[in-house]
């Protein structure tokens, strides 16, 4: 059994894009989810695409994005009540005794050498939660949490994501390039800024 797995977290409902769907948005000429989904796969772990429940036409056309990918997807049915209850729907989907590595599905900076970054420091202490932190120093994603907290993070609701429980343990932070910790893409702005920058 592997005792690592990937939870891509991709239940939100992308409403600050004004009617467009972020996670859809193109990034080296295919959807971010898509791209993310690659990034994630391409470390080796299982991975678990938390998705929003289905029948909507925005679960459809993400699902769609991730079309042939050797994923296993979550419907997530109460994802309109926030990240917390994404987060613990895919961790209750994961296996027993596996560390949870969760990536927030936005966040284009992030591809399999810093996700592989986070798996390789986990090695030296395995019971500790490992995050990405951008060069400034400031925390990000991804987040790798040890199998012992999967019960804790299969409980969670809300919108405040894991926060509580990550300040609680504390979080050993690793070093990743520039901003790709911290850069997510909410908004028509920041496609935008992130495109000007010639990154899109």
């Amino acid at each position: 059994m592997c005792d690592l797995v990937l939870l891509l977290l991709a239940a939100g409902q992308s409403r600050r894009m004004r009617g467009e769907d972020k996670l859809l948005q193109e990034v080296e000429a295919m959807p971010l989810l898509r791209r993310q989904a690659l990034a994630a796969l391409d470390t080796g772990v299982p991975v678990l695409v938390a998705l929003p429940p289905g029948g909507s036409e925005l679960a459809a056309r993400r699902r769609a994005a991730l079309d042939g990918l050797e994923i296993t997807e979550v419907a997530v049915a109460d994802a309109d009540k926030g990240m917390g209850h994404s987060l613990a729907a895919a961790a209750r989907a994961a296996p027993e005794g596996a560390g949870l590595i969760v990536l927030n599905a936005d966040m284009p900076g992030i591809g399999a050498t810093e996700l592989q970054a986070l798996i390789t420091a986990r090695g030296t202490a395995p019971e500790r939660i490992w995050r990405g932190a951008d060069s400034a120093g400031r925390a990000g994603h991804p987040v790798l949490f040890p199998a012992r907290l999967r019960p804790e993070l299969a409980g969670l609701t809300g919108d405040r994501g894991a926060k509580a429980l990550i300040a609680r343990e504390g979080a050993i932070l690793v070093p990743l390039p520039g901003d790709a910790a911290t850069l997510d893409l909410d908004t028509p702005e920041d496609w935008a800024a992130f495109r000007a920058r010639g990154t899109g």
